[in-house]
């Protein structure tokens, strides 16, 4: 049995766009083939000033990520939903699928990915890790739907939410992928939260973390494009995709916002900090704060302008 890699292709100036997406729908692991620089960083790594013409030749203006299925998952149903996805954020992109010789990417996260103490009251700690702490744990495998905390953007959201949620909130997370938001303001002391997403793997993988995390009882997660599955009014929203995604929901966030709530917006690269302020200014939202990590910025909202 093979794993199948899907190769994203775009622009250079389109690449943290195109990494953001596919980190979000990927259940695996992402490879980013990037030789805009490549010069640069053979002098950084090997100090050296020869180079195999087969790299020099490589194209300097497009970016390639691979995103790697498991021989159990359906490249058909990812492909669709990548395309999605992608012409929602008015990529120039390209699309290819190979398989490849199967390997365990999870054993291989395992590596890499430990305990990661965020905000003052949070941890996130994988299944297969002892972590001893007073610390509110979130158990997570890396392997599953986007957010394990350790990407900036999930890391920016999980902070805002550790200062936010006090007790007894009601809170909706647009785009759930893994449902870590979702299950991070639950076990804060949110009294119920709603997650939904487009993709039916992330709403059945946020149900599992949910188990796993024993706040099931309190999180109902919808395949929904966006949030056309909320209804009433929720004291925190929060949505962590992509800046077009964020600009094409915004007007419909005013209204589900309860009084005194914060809708937080992440999964956008510092460059389009000033236009997606102005889009959801536009849309009746008053930005509140930006903050900042890793070139990538969460944007803080009150209701009404």
């Amino acid at each position: 049995m093979q794993w199948t890699d899907i190769k994203i292709t775009v622009p250079k100036a389109q690449a943290e766009d195109a990494e953001a997406i596919a980190t979000g729908v990927s259940g695996g692991g992402i490879y980013i083939e990037d030789y805009s620089d490549l010069e640069e960083q053979v002098e950084r790594i090997a100090h050296v000033d020869l180079i195999e013409q087969d790299l020099l030749d490589k194209d300097r203006t497009h970016v390639t990520v691979h995103l790697y299925l498991s021989p159990d998952e359906n490249p058909a149903e990812v492909l669709d939903l990548l395309r999605g996805r992608l012409e929602g954020a008015e990529l120039d992109y390209s699309l290819a699928a190979d398989g490849v010789e199967q390997q365990d990417w999870e054993t291989a996260w395992k590596a890499y990915y430990h305990a990661l103490p965020i905000g003052q009251r949070l941890a996130i700690v994988p299944s297969w890790e002892e972590y001893p702490t007073d610390r509110i744990v979130i158990r997570l495998d890396p392997g599953m739907a986007f957010g394990t905390g350790t990407h900036e953007t999930t890391a920016l959201c999980l902070a805002a939410l550790d200062e936010l949620v006090r007790g007894g909130e009601r809170v909706l997370d647009i785009g759930t992928g893994s449902g870590i938001l979702a299950i991070a303001a639950l076990k804060l002391g949110a009294a119920g939260a709603e997650g939904v997403d487009i993709d039916p793997m992330c709403v059945r993988t946020a149900g599992e973390n949910a188990q796993l995390n024993g706040v099931d009882g309190k999180l109902k997660v919808l395949v929904g494009d966006l949030s056309d599955k909320a209804t009433g009014k929720y004291d925190i929203i929060t949505a962590n995709i992509v800046a077009n995604a964020i600009l094409h929901l915004a007007p419909c966030v005013p209204a589900l916002l309860a009084e005194g709530g914060t809708f937080i917006a992440s999964g956008i690269i510092d460059a389009r900090e000033e236009e997606v302020c102005a889009g959801l200014a536009a849309a009746g939202l008053k930005v509140a704060e930006v903050r900042r990590q890793g070139g990538w910025v969460a944007i803080l909202c009150k209701g009404g302008v």
